[in-house]
């Protein structure tokens, strides 16, 4: 009897997913080439309760082509990992923007991330667009990072003097670009992501900016309203360190 239950419980369980996925049918789809892949498997997830969640996957034989599908509710960042069956727990993944419709992504076996290519819609192209400029403040950071390391070795005081004022420019130039493009692009998903993956810790100043100018469905989207949540978490904890004074 307890037999039969869990064989009908299996049943209706497999019946509800797939009439969850009839229902849902893909609205993205994802094409694009991996040069110099031999074997592996790609994932397409995305990030669901602070956990990455499975959209779909593709096991790759000599073949660099693929096509992988999801259904999106809105835009969001989604991830593509790929497992290179090599026995390494660090195998490569990179992050885009999607969007119902379509996207490619080129890249390489060797530097995945760093090589890929990516094109998409709205909120991809201006992805593409901060990445670029936040590569230099990255590359800036890394100068200025031997810089300093070679004056520790040289106990060279004004040196490392200099460059301390060298690195808080560059990173506060780095914020105020930030708020800049995600005020320039307040009609778009990516403004409220950028502030929340890149400058989580500004000012409350900055972020309400930021927040006060969002368009309405960008301000009820995912990473609108998790901005939102952000902003009023700095405000409680600021409120309780002033209660403390």
């Amino acid at each position: 009897m307890k037999k039969s239950i869990w064989l009908l419980a299996i049943i209706l369980i497999t019946i509800a997913c797939k009439d969850t996925k009839e229902d849902t049918p893909a609205n993205f789809t994802l094409t694009g080439s991996i040069k110099g892949l031999k074997k592996g498997t790609l994932y397409l997830k995305k990030i669901k309760d602070t956990s990455f969640t499975i959209l779909d996957s593709i096991a790759l034989y000599n073949n660099a082509a693929f096509t992988l599908k999801a259904t999106l509710e809105e835009p969001e960042v989604l991830y593509l990992y790929l497992d290179k069956l090599d026995n390494n727990v660090y195998n490569d993944f990179l992050a885009f923007f999607a969007e119902p419709g379509t996207a490619t992504v080129h890249t390489k076996l060797q530097k995945f991330r760093e090589s890929a290519r990516i094109t998409g819609a709205k909120n991809q192209t201006k992805f593409n667009e901060y990445r670029t400029m936040k590569k230099r403040f990255d590359m800036e950071h890394l100068r200025l990072m031997n810089i300093n390391y070679e004056a520790h070795k040289q106990n060279d005081l004004p040196k490392l003097q200099e460059t301390e004022k060298a690195f808080k420019s560059n990173a506060i130039r780095k914020y105020l670009y930030t708020v800049n493009f995600a005020v320039s692009n307040k009609h778009l998903e990516i403004a409220p992501y950028i502030i929340l993956s890149e400058i989580p810790d500004a000012g409350i100043k900055y972020l309400d900016t930021v927040m006060n100018v969002l368009g309405p469905n960008v301000s009820r989207s995912k990473y609108g309203k998790e901005l939102r949540l952000h902003i009023q978490s700095k405000k409680v904890a600021l409120k309780a360190n002033m209660s403390k004074e």
